[in-house]
C-alpha cells in the first residue's frame, strides 16, 4: 500500500514559513502540491514556485471539496497560530475521509486535541526546532536530529576517551547505550562502523541513541 502512495499528491493547508517550506520542498522531489492559504499575498509570492497554489477560505468546507481536498490520500496542516482554525480544517479533514493528515501544534494541548479529533501524526516545529538548536549552541554537537521523543542521531567529534581503540572494545553499547552508526575520516567520507573501526581525533561520526545518552556520551569529551 506505502508504495503506492509514496508519491500521491499532497494537499498542504497553511502557507506560513512552515507551510511553504514544506510545500516547496515536495514539489522539489517532484511530488504534485495543491497549496491552500487565505492570504492573496502569500498565494501570489509562491505562484510559479508549486504546482497549483489558490487563495482561499480555508475553513470552509464547500470550498475544500470545490478544490478537490477530498480527493487527496495525503494532507498537512500547516495552520498553527490559528488554533481553531487548525481544529476546524483538521476535523473537515477528517469528514472528507483524507487518510493521511499531517498537522502543526503549538503547544501539547493543541496536539492532543489534533490527536483526538483523527490526526495521524502530530508534529512541533518549533519546539523540535527549538530543542536541535539548543544542542548545537552547547557547542558540543555539530549537527543534531531527534527523531522520536527521547531518541537522537548526532554528528560529532569522537569523545576523546575512545579515540585509538576498536568500537568493539570501548563499550559504547553495553555501558553507554549508544551506537556509532557511521564515521567519516579527515578528507573522506561517510561509511559504516563496524566493530574493527578505530576513531581518530579528526574523525566526524554518526551516533544514535537516546537523548540522555548522547548528551552523557558527548560530555566525556
Amino acid at each position: 500500500m506505502l508504495a503506492d502512495v509514496d508519491n500521491e499528491p499532497v494537499v498542504v493547508i497553511g502557507l506560513g514559513r512552515f507551510g511553504s517550506a514544506i510545500a516547496l520542498e515536495l514539489t522539489r522531489r517532484g511530488i504534485e502540491v495543491l497549496a491552500i492559504d487565505q492570504s492573496t499575498k502569500l498565494v501570489q509570492s509562491l505562484a510559479g514556485h508549486l504546482t497549483r497554489v489558490v487563495a482561499a477560505d480555508c475553513t470552509d468546507l464547500d470550498t475544500l471539496r470545490e478544490l478537490g481536498v477530498d480527493e487527496f490520500y495525503r494532507a498537512v496542516v500547516a495552520v498553527g497560530t490559528d488554533i481553531e482554525a487548525s481544529i476546524l480544517i483538521t476535523s473537515m479533514l477528517v469528514e472528507m475521509e483524507v487518510e493521511d493528515i499531517w498537522a502543526k501544534a503549538v503547544s501539547d494541548h493543541h496536539g492532543r486535541i489534533l490527536e483526538r479529533i483523527g490526526a495521524g501524526h502530530v508534529v512541533y516545529p518549533e519546539r523540535e526546532a527549538g530543542q536541535r538548536v539548543a544542542h548545537l549552541v552547547s557547542g558540543q554537537l555539530l549537527d543534531y536530529m531527534q527523531v522520536d521523543e527521547d531518541f537522537a542521531i548526532a554528528k560529532v567529534r569522537p569523545p576523546h576517551p575512545f579515540v585509538g581503540t576498536p568500537l568493539s572494545e570501548t563499550r559504547l553499547r553495553s555501558k553507554y547505550d549508544v551506537t556509532v552508526v557511521a564515521v567519516k575520516n579527515k578528507g573522506g567520507e561517510f561509511t559504516y562502523a563496524t566493530a574493527e573501526t578505530e576513531l581518530a581525533y579528526d574523525d566526524l561520526i554518526l551516533i544514535s541513541g537516546r537523548v540522555a545518552d548522547i548528551d552523557r556520551v558527548v560530555g566525556l569529551s
